[in-house]
């Protein structure tokens, strides 16, 4: 326990950072990997179809991923803001609704799924040419679910315990097996989209296996023991509602997701199929600046918690130049080898030329989404859920949507393709203008004396 308090509170700011921000940047570029494998196997069978297909139900793993963060992300904040304030009974309280709560949502999901197949995937713009394979991906992924859920969910409350590496391990094993698993069932088995779901469930139930192994002999302040598990003394509400932005912002983006893949399969599937590439490729872009932010929350959390607001100051700063520089370097790199990186996909030329054009279009906003990312995790870190919410539904839905209509009537389909760059300079100024507002006010509480509260506490 000395050891996390002196990483979180007194090392070095630009040692502590890369302790924290390089596991996590490595574990989100491995689920940038996972997220590729399926799509990148599915296209080695060189059939356009097929690629859209797995395109088309993207949004069920997103969605997946939106509960997983909601769970993930606030029980981190909750846990780190308690260890900082020495209260580890509360940590433990977090850790164990982070489970439950992942398992009864995934249960919950699987059996929406099942149920429901057929609207949903009429839903999603699957038409007569792509719904066989729709079908095949979805039915495999939907019993993996619970373990979809909870493997990505506890990875984040791994990190907020200090362990960055162990959470890094268990992305890992997923994806590792994933990867191994993808050629065997698409290719060897002759499975197609099918395939890939199936691989992508097993890899997740491996991840599983290691995070339940750790809880129950590694883990300091977590537990999984059903006595600790609890929704009262603010566990439910500060959980959900400190996710609740990086929740949103996932489901949001499987509702621009869909709303994206009706608009493209005017123009015929081909489009939809180099979207899904595009939308893969770009992860890499935004992921690892992603990685940048959601690895340091646990400092921003901690030094909020034991009220070191100057090293709070100094940890976002740092992070933020970090995120600014990967992400010009990372942008550059793709628009110089731009074809390269969609034709590691598929060969059909048709489908190259649609994601070269949509890729250079996506990859305009990626020197300054990091200072997004931050901002609302120094947002959800002291409390501030709402504004980071509001940024959340402004880039995923209520400002991305109408501008995907309303660039689509103006430019046709250049204009749909711009619309995700254009709301994220938006939500990017609106971010730093908001997180000003905040930081200040809490600045100025710091000089009077006043403290702030935490989790219902006073902290001076």
């Amino acid at each position: 326990m000395e050891e996390n308090n002196d990483l979180m509170g007194s090392m070095k700011i630009s040692k502590a950072v890369a302790k924290m921000a390089i596991p996590s940047v490595i574990s989100s570029l491995v689920t940038v990997v996972y997220n590729m494998a399926d799509t990148f196997f599915v296209g080695q069978t060189g059939d356009p179809l097929q690629v859209a297909a797995v395109s088309l139900t993207n949004p069920i793993f997103i969605l997946m991923m939106a509960f997983a963060n909601m769970f993930g992300m606030g029980g981190s904040a909750v846990m780190s803001m308690a260890m900082g304030a020495k209260n580890e009974k509360r940590a433990r309280n977090a850790s164990a609704f982070v489970t439950y709560a992942s398992l009864i949502v995934g249960v919950a999901f699987a059996a929406v799924l099942i149920i429901f197949m057929d609207p949903i995937l009429a839903l999603f713009g699957a038409n007569a040419e792509t719904y066989e394979f729709a079908r095949g991906y979805t039915f495999h992924i939907s019993y993996g679910a619970p373990f979809i859920i909870w493997s990505a969910a506890a990875s984040f409350i791994v990190r907020a315990e200090g362990s960055s590496k162990e959470a890094m391990i268990g992305s890992m094993i997923g994806t590792i097996a994933n990867i191994v698993l993808d050629p065997i069932f698409i290719s060897v088995l002759g499975q197609g989209t099918a395939g890939a779901a199936i691989a992508t469930t097993i890899g997740n139930v491996m991840a599983s296996a290691y995070y339940l192994w750790y809880f129950l002999k590694k883990g300091r302040v977590l537990s999984i023991r059903w006595t600790d598990f609890t929704v009262r003394q603010g566990i439910l509400t500060k959980i959900c509602s400190a996710g609740l932005p990086t929740a949103i912002f996932s489901a949001l983006m499987s509702v621009s997701t869909i709303v994206l893949n009706q608009l493209l399969v005017e123009y015929g599937n081909d489009p939809v199929a180099a979207i899904g590439i595009v939308f893969k490729a770009n992860m890499f872009i935004t992921f690892l600046q992603m990685g940048l932010a959601n690895g340091v929350q646990p400092l921003f959390g901690y030094n909020y918690g034991s009220g070191n607001v100057k090293r709070f100051r100094e940890v976002e700063s740092y992070t933020k130049k970090c995120c600014i520089v990967t992400g010009i370097l990372a942008t550059a790199l793709y628009f110089v080898f731009r074809e390269q990186v969609i034709r590691l996909f598929i060969s059909d030329s048709d489908v190259v030329a649609y994601g070269v054009k949509m890729l250079i279009a996506y990859m305009l906003s990626g020197p300054v989404i990091g200072i997004l990312f931050v901002n609302m995790n120094c947002m959800q870190s002291v409390g501030h859920a709402f504004p980071a919410t509001v940024l959340s539904v402004l880039r995923q839905g209520i400002l991305l949507i109408p501008l995907l209509y309303l660039l689509k009537a103006l430019f046709g389909l250049d204009g749909v393709i711009l619309g995700q760059s254009l709301t994220d300079y938006i939500a990017v100024i609106l971010s730093i203008f908001l997180w000003r507002r905040i930081r200040s006010r809490l600045e100025q509480t710091q000089k009077t004396g006043n403290g702030k509260e935490i989790s219902g506490e006073i902290v001076h």
